[in-house]
């Protein structure tokens, strides 16, 4: 899938004086049964996350506090979302090369995905990953 598939989503925000709410329905506000939810937090100042791309999975990822970054790769070209809000996310489609990086102090990354964790679904290296992209491509 190309990088343009690769998109910023917006998610109902209800306003209310009491504080405001945000909802996900997989299927509806995401291209996807959500499967799957997780999480990062207390990343270390510098460090990044990710680093690998998925064969089949789907994601979503929000920022639910602080900000970071995350680079999307597709074999053709890059391109980096930041993301500091927690009424969008990025969704991420299968055969894409990530890593996030950019964490401010505190932030809190979810990510809802399309299937349960799969070490199998993984590819670790970016030289592999690059070979599946010319596969599909052949």
């Amino acid at each position: 899938m190309p990088l343009a598939d690769c998109r910023i989503l917006d998610l109902p925000k209800i306003h209310d004086p009491r504080g405001n709410l945000t909802f996900i329905e997989g299927g509806n506000h995401v291209p996807f049964d959500i499967q799957r939810v997780y999480y990062l937090y207390d990343v270390p100042g510098g460090a990044d996350r990710g680093a690998h791309a998925h064969r089949n999975l789907h994601q979503f990822i929000v920022a639910m506090s602080g900000s970071f970054d995350v680079v999307l790769d597709d074999g053709q070209e890059q391109r980096r979302f930041h993301l500091n809000r927690s009424y969008f996310g990025l969704y991420v489609c299968p055969m894409m090369w990530r890593y996030l990086d950019n964490f401010s102090s505190g932030a809190v990354c979810m990510v809802l995905a399309s299937s349960k964790y799969d070490e199998a679904d993984y590819i670790r290296d970016y030289d592999q990953f690059m070979s599946a992209v010319r596969e599909r491509q052949a």
